[in-house]
C-alpha cells in the first residue's frame, strides 16, 4: 500500500457523530447500488416499514447504514483504537473489517429477527432469478460485496473526516497545508 500520514486531530463528540453519520450514508449508498442488482431486495427491506416498495427499502438501508456508520466512528475514535487507526489505510482496513462484521450480524441475525418480528414471513430465497442453490449462493456473494463495499467506504469516508489521507494528497488537503 502506498505510505500514509498518520493524523492527530481529535474530533468532538458532535463531529464524531455527524462524522459517523456521513459515513454511514456514502458507505449505504454504494452497498445499496451492489444490492440494487438483485431483484427485490429493497422491497423486501421496505416490507419491515409496512410497504414493500423501493423507496422503503431505501428508507431502511440507509437508516441502519448511518446507525452503523456512526457505531464505526465512535468505535474507531475511542483512545484504545485510536492507537491502532490513525493512517488514511488503518481507517479502510477497519472499515473493511467493520462491514464484514456487520455483514455477519445484520445476514446471521439482525435482517431474519426483523422480518419474523414484522410478520413479513421468511425472506423469499431465492429472490433472484436462479434455480435453487445457484440462487442463494448468488445472493449471499451480493450480500458480502455489498457490505465489503459499505466498509470500504465508511473507511474512506470517515479517515477523510478525520483528517487521515494518503501522503500522497497530503499536501493537497487544508488539514496538513
Amino acid at each position: 500500500m502506498a505510505e500514509t500520514h498518520k493524523h492527530s486531530r481529535r474530533l468532538t463528540g458532535i463531529e464524531i457523530v455527524i462524522g459517523g453519520l456521513l459515513a454511514g450514508l456514502v458507505g449505504g449508498v454504494g452497498m445499496g447500488l451492489v444490492l440494487l442488482l438483485g431483484p427485490d431486495v429493497f422491497e423486501i427491506l421496505g416490507a419491515l416499514l409496512g410497504s414493500s416498495t423501493l423507496a422503503a427499502g431505501w428508507i431502511v438501508h440507509l437508516s441502519v447504514s448511518m446507525i452503523f456508520g456512526i457505531a464505526f466512528a465512535v468505535v474507531v475514535s475511542r483512545r484504545s483504537v485510536r492507537q491502532f487507526v490513525a493512517s488514511f489505510d488503518e481507517y479502510v482496513v477497519a472499515g473493511i473489517a467493520f462491514g464484514t462484521g456487520v455483514g455477519l450480524i445484520a445476514g446471521g441475525l439482525i435482517l431474519p429477527a426483523a422480518v419474523a418480528q414484522a410478520g413479513v414471513g421468511a425472506l423469499p430465497l431465492p429472490f433472484l432469478p436462479l434455480p435453487g442453490l445457484a440462487a442463494e449462493l448468488l445472493g449471499a456473494a451480493l450480500f458480502a460485496v455489498g457490505h465489503l463495499v459499505y466498509g470500504l467506504l465508511v473507511g474512506v469516508t470517515f479517515a477523510t473526516i478525520s483528517g487521515a489521507v494518503p501522503r500522497r494528497l497530503a499536501d493537497r488537503t487544508p488539514i496538513h497545508n
